[in-house]
């Protein structure tokens, strides 16, 4: 029992860690945006999305038993997310910033209070625990699946400048630790959606390693 705890804690301590620098990934992405004072070309909504999830986790770490390592990592994806969203909003152009706090507004604000709202009211103990848990693990995936919206202007622009290598690379690996401490925790919620991450992003990593292999024409200066 203690050697499967020891494990457990384990994956949880380096999902983490591999967490925290998938959260780190994009600043290269954010000081371009910094550089070039424009935020033209980049989308906010793997951001809004990251941020919305992250919350919902906190929610659901706060009534779920032994879940301190969910809060943690929630916890600095909040603040991060939180960052890049000011950063892209201080850059971007009028009608981008009124998209962006649509985008805002329908997630951060009416939906999760919707969400808390219903849980808070309507269920109670395990099963406001099992609400919550559905309702993450529904958008867990659709943090895996928001930055494929970059993925096709990669592919078509042939150029990994506006989806860095190492976001994709650490999602993956993030899956994976992820899985394995819900998988020993005994949390479906946990486990389940990092089996579908780990299969969403084997294809793209795979799409940009081939990209940034040396290519003969560099005339487009995308590898730059």
């Amino acid at each position: 029992m203690a050697l499967h705890l020891t494990w457990m804690f384990s994956f949880g301590l380096l999902g983490n860690l591999v967490s925290c620098l998938v959260c780190l990934a994009p600043l290269p992405t954010f000081y371009q945006i910094r550089k070039n004072k424009t935020s033209e070309g980049f989308q906010s909504i793997p951001y809004v999305i990251a941020l919305f999830s992250a919350m919902l986790w906190l929610f659901y770490a706060i009534f779920s038993e032994d879940a301190i390592l969910l809060i943690t990592i929630n916890t600095f994806a909040f603040f991060m997310e939180t960052g890049y969203i000011a950063v892209y909003l201080f850059y971007a152009t009028k009608k981008v910033k009124i998209l962006t706090f649509k985008l805002l507004l329908l997630f951060n604000i009416f939906g999760l209070g919707l969400i808390c709202s219903l849980a808070l009211f309507l269920t109670q103990g395990q099963k406001r625990v099992q609400v919550l848990g559905w309702i993450c693990m529904i958008f867990s995936l659709c943090v895996f699946v928001a930055p494929l919206f970059i993925v096709r202007k990669v592919i078509r622009t042939k150029s990994v400048e506006f989806m860095p290598f190492s976001l994709s690379f650490f999602l993956t690996l993030s899956a994976v630790m992820w899985f394995f401490y819900g998988y020993l925790k005994k949390d479906q919620f946990v486990a389940v959606p990092n089996i579908l991450g780990v299969f969403i992003w084997y294809h793209p990593d795979g799409a940009i390693c081939n990209l940034q292999e040396p290519q003969e024409n560099l005339g487009s200066g995308a590898y730059s």
